[in-house]
């Protein structure tokens, strides 16, 4: 039985609870939060609270903590949970910057521990179908991809915590709304060389410091062309996500709001089978995240510690999404 924790138990440190409860080789051991009325929606009596996530490190028998928390905290409760032993599960993104990444990473390996950086779009039936369809070399040549993804995020989001719209603490729209369309990308083309765009605030001024949209021009390693947009601006709703591929032997799109769907393709000699997911977001009351798939985050911690399976998003690719999140904003042209 794999012992779990929690640091941070806001929208998604209760999804994390659902899940390793889920799980029959899983046991939530306790849960911390700075709000101690977070003690009250304990999902079960017999998980621990804490305000003080150093005395639940030390005082309990835990060996994998989710970091839950705000985008500015990840680095530290995760340095100090492998410090105490522990194995993380770090949400997206995985810290604020390269240089947090690498004191990271040189932890997990001073400590022997593992980083599992939470990339659930990763596991989207479309998403994995197209990935096996590209690393096989079946598409030929990538030329140009096109990420569209926009989104709604109201007032009220804003007013739910904080940290939220805070340059320092949150850090702007690519590290907390799209860091997942931006792993995508670079989960099924490689890395980005270079990098281009423009930003603007257009209805969020009153509680945001950083843009709400914004697009950039990338080139990755391979030599494909990127042109990637994204907003909070969509009326009232999410309205999309997708990725569209168009390569030597086909082209493709996947979409729907979270990459849930395929809705376009042509492929030379074959066809991918038809994917129409609904109803599989992370729904948040006041708005919706992307898709839910943090059961099958939770279940490849325990294929890794119980059966010596891979890490399906390891540490070096979190820091490789941020490393192009940098990249981004040190590439904005000033208008």
């Amino acid at each position: 039985m794999i012992h779990f924790a929690i640091i941070g138990f806001g929208h998604i440190g209760k999804r994390h609870a659902e899940h390793i409860l889920n799980n029959d080789a899983c046991k939530l051991v306790a849960v911390c939060d700075i709000d101690a009325d977070g003690a009250k929606h304990l999902p079960d009596a017999g998980i621990s609270f804490y305000n003080d996530y150093a005395e639940m490190l030390s005082g309990t028998n835990i060996d994998v903590v989710c970091i839950c928390t705000p985008n500015y905290l990840h680095c530290q409760h995760a340095v100090e949970a492998m410090k105490a032993g522990k194995h993380v599960v770090v949400e997206k993104p995985m810290a604020m910057s390269i240089a947090e990444c690498d004191e990271m990473i040189a932890v997990a390996k001073s400590t022997k521990q593992h980083v599992f950086a939470v990339k659930q779009n990763r596991y989207n039936p479309p998403v994995a179908a197209v990935k096996d369809l590209v690393q096989s070399g079946r598409m030929g040549k990538v030329y140009m991809m096109q990420v569209n993804c926009f989104w709604n995020r109201s007032n009220n989001y804003y007013a739910q915590s904080e940290w939220r719209g805070k340059k320092d603490k949150d850090g702007g729209c690519l590290f907390t709304q799209f860091s997942h369309f931006i792993d995508i990308l670079y989960y099924l083309n490689g890395n980005i060389s270079k990098a281009s765009g423009v930003l603007r605030n257009f209805a969020h001024q009153d509680n945001t410091e950083f843009e709400d949209s914004g697009a950039f021009v990338l080139e990755a390693e391979n030599g494909s062309l990127i042109n990637f947009n994204f907003s909070t601006c969509a009326y009232e709703k999410n309205m999309e996500g997708s990725i569209t591929i168009l390569a030597e032997n086909g082209t493709l799109k996947i979409g729907g709001q979270y990459l849930n769907t395929l809705e376009y393709q042509c492929i030379q000699g074959e066809a991918l089978p038809q994917i129409n997911i609904v109803a599989k977001e992370n729904d948040y009351g006041l708005y919706k995240g992307s898709m839910s798939n943090h059961d099958k985050v939770i279940q490849n911690v325990v294929d890794v510690l119980n059966h010596d399976m891979p890490i399906m998003t390891g540490a070096e690719e979190g820091k490789a999404v941020v490393g192009i999140i940098e990249m981004m904003y040190a590439n904005v042209h000033k208008t």
